[in-house]
């Protein structure tokens, strides 16, 4: 079947309070893409985020981003105080991007005032939880130490806690017992949300559409509770981490830092650890995009220290035996692979091997020759086709600095001659697709420039800021279902 979705990310919702969340202004959103005819919304990965604030780089694969409750929410279901919110400092105005800081500190305002109003109520609810969520313990146990050492890097904290001695740990357990039953809460009450967001999206014709990516943070509950899926030496230090070689876009190429897999461990275990991670994202999501689909094939490996990504080695990985057991373990799952990249035969044979759909991006269609496989052309059904990503600049940011080239190639596809018609005629060219499904940034939609791009890789600072400062229009809906019935790709309870 044919259809179409956005990408937008939760902080980008115009909610209140400096950051998206998971409340009315969630389900505005699920209610426009429903009026407009789309079937899917994409998100980028939702849990705790570290330095920088990437999503890609988070303090745990299993938990939500606390960032992302809603307090008007937890004041309608009494798990917040009436006048929690007038005692806050006064909301500044909404200028189209995120102010982390200020957001973390009113957010934990808030989620301590709800904890100690409503926690000793919803302890047993809490408690059934933390036992239904097998990660949970160990997150909260981290969290709670990482709170006790001054949000250093579990690798800085006191040895006995970073090899997690057993004694250490009962002595952690006791002294910090509230700071883990506060971080127990917190993931509670991201997931009552969460599910409520959900089910509200399902019953109005939308998937959810979520992304993993495939490596995990060095500083992260993750790496911290089981050190033995890594490749760390008997100090616990990575040997090697994960990162691409120099290319036309990078002389250094990129240092990305992540710990790399013990896959041929991973292996012997039937990848318990990859089984248990794609259940609780498939708990969450309807559809999941698998990030840098590329490493499962073959993966680039650096050693630890190493100042950039010139002196790597690329390595199989076992994906074919990966893949086997989750869709022998895991049938019912949606995935997307992410296959942008230098695509071998390695990961051309899993991609038939594993039969997922993979991406075409329509901004790195328009360069090269006529055999690039980006072009319209070779679209095939089994795909994804994006106008861009977050990785890209808006579709206009993007004609702006686009070459000569370029731009007579994209006009002679597409039409497309100026900045004033370059985001709409791209937005057509990728519903003309014949890609089953086309997905849409809302910052395309929206017809903005490069101010509200959303990631420039390799750079740290400045990234994951953008945000909508209003819902969007009613005309914007209509105008988005006569172009999704135009190509066939409207959602069917929209049609009725």
């Amino acid at each position: 079947m044919r259809t179409a979705g956005v990408l937008l990310h939760i902080s980008s919702l115009p909610s209140p309070g400096g950051i998206g969340t998971l409340g009315r202004e969630a389900r505005g959103f699920v209610d426009f893409l429903n009026a407009s005819g789309f079937a899917v919304w994409q998100m980028l990965p939702v849990g705790p985020t570290g330095y920088g604030e990437s999503p890609y780089q988070s303090t745990s694969t299993f938990a939500g981003n606390p960032l992302f409750i809603d307090e008007r929410d937890l004041i309608e279901k009494d798990l917040l105080p009436k006048d929690a919110l007038s005692d806050a400092a006064d909301e500044t105005e909404n200028t189209g991007y995120v102010d982390f800081e200020r957001v973390k500190a009113q957010k934990k305002h808030f989620l301590e005032c709800a904890f100690q109003y409503a926690f000793e109520r919803c302890r047993r609810d809490v408690d059934a939880f933390r036992a239904a969520n097998a990660w949970l313990d160990d997150y909260a146990v981290y969290a709670a130490l990482k709170e006790k050492f001054d949000l250093k890097s579990w690798m800085e904290w006191p040895d006995e806690y970073r090899f997690r001695e057993p004694q250490a740990m009962k002595a952690a357990r006791e002294e910090l017992s509230g700071r883990i039953d506060y971080y127990c809460f917190e993931q509670y009450l991201f997931a009552l949300q969460w599910d409520s967001l959900k089910a509200y999206a399902n019953a109005h014709g939308v998937r959810l559409f979520g992304d993993m990516p495939i490596y995990v943070a060095e500083d992260s509950a993750d790496t911290w509770s089981q050190p033995e899926q890594f490749q760390f030496d008997e100090k616990l230090h990575p040997i090697r981490v994960a990162g691409v070689p120099p290319d036309y876009f990078s002389a250094d190429g990129q240092l990305w830092g992540n710990p790399l897999y013990r896959w041929e461990d991973m292996e012997k275990n039937h990848f318990a650890w990859w089984i248990a991670r794609l259940k609780a994202v498939a708990s969450r999501f309807d559809i999941i995009r698998i990030d840098h689909f590329i490493g499962f094939a073959n993966y680039y490996s650096i050693p630890y220290g190493a100042p950039n990504a010139r002196i790597g080695e690329w390595v199989n990985a076992p994906g074919r035996a990966l893949f086997a057991e989750v869709k022998k373990q895991l049938p019912q799952l949606s995935i997307v692979a992410e296959n942008l990249g230098v695509v071998g035969p390695r990961v051309k044979s899993l991609m038939r091997f594993c039969g997922y759909p993979g991406m075409k991006v329509l901004q790195f269609g328009f360069s090269g020759d006529s055999k690039n496989p980006q072009r319209p052309r070779y679209h095939t059904e089994n795909c994804v086709v994006y106008t861009g990503t977050h990785d890209n600049n808006t579709t206009i940011g993007w004609f702006k600095t686009a070459s000569e080239s370029e731009k007579k190639c994209l006009k002679r596809i597409t039409g497309a001659s100026s900045e004033k018609d370059v985001a709409w005629k791209m937005i057509l060219c990728a519903l003309s697709s014949r890609a089953n499904t086309a997905v849409i940034p809302m910052q395309d939609l929206l017809e903005k420039d490069e101010k509200a791009r959303m990631n420039v890789p390799g750079v740290l600072g400045g990234n994951w800021l953008w945000r909508m400062t209003d819902m969007p229009k009613d005309a914007l809906a209509r105008k988005m279902q006569t172009a999704l019935a135009e190509f066939g790709r409207i959602a069917p309870k929209a049609a009725e």
